[in-house]
């Protein structure tokens, strides 16, 4: 296991039944709130990019996509829950591992031909990042591939992403 694989799961905690029974969340908040593992984490999920936008899918994706754009020099662009963007916007519905939800993103937030990589923390269903890719090729721009902090194997929702490089730091 390398060092920064034991530096997240160490400060990932587990909180059962949240949001709803059955449920095993992955707080990151342990892990944000330490300087040098957060540092790390950014500079991992920032390693050899070149791309033109880097999104971040609400909530927590936001926390994660907003300085790996800065210490990549892109642009940060947010996908955010339904009727929370104040300009028109393209939408997507998709499933979840405890219900379903619609997406949004700004119709011009992408020139044609963007590169841009989406960035989130957890990949569980894949429901969320599949929906981001079909947003983020609607309004014209190139998904060069996901970044998760953690990807729940057990969940297959990388199958959900056939065809789209996905980089996970730690798989469980």
């Amino acid at each position: 296991m390398s060092d920064l694989t034991t530096t997240i799961l160490d400060r990932i905690r587990d909180v059962p039944d949240y949001p709803r029974p059955g449920v095993m969340f992955k707080d990151i908040t342990p892990l944000l709130g330490d300087h040098a593992a957060f540092s790390s984490v950014i500079d991992a999920l920032a390693d050899g990019l070149a791309v033109d936008k880097i999104v971040g899918i609400e909530a927590r994706g936001f926390i994660l996509a907003a300085p790996v754009a800065y210490r990549v020099g892109a642009g940060f662009v947010p996908v955010r829950k339904k009727g929370k963007l104040p300009a028109e916007a393209l939408e997507a519905s998709y499933d979840l591992e405890y219900g379903s939800a619609v997406i949004e993103v700004h119709s011009d937030a992408f020139s044609p031909g963007d590169r841009v990589l989406i960035v989130d923390d957890v990949l569980a269903t894949g429901g969320t990042a599949q929906a981001t890719v079909e947003l983020i090729s609607r309004a014209g721009a190139q998904v060069v591939g996901v970044s998760v902090l953690m990807e729940l194997a057990f969940l297959n929702g990388r199958d959900r992403l056939a065809g789209v490089d996905l980089r996970a730091l730690v798989v469980v």
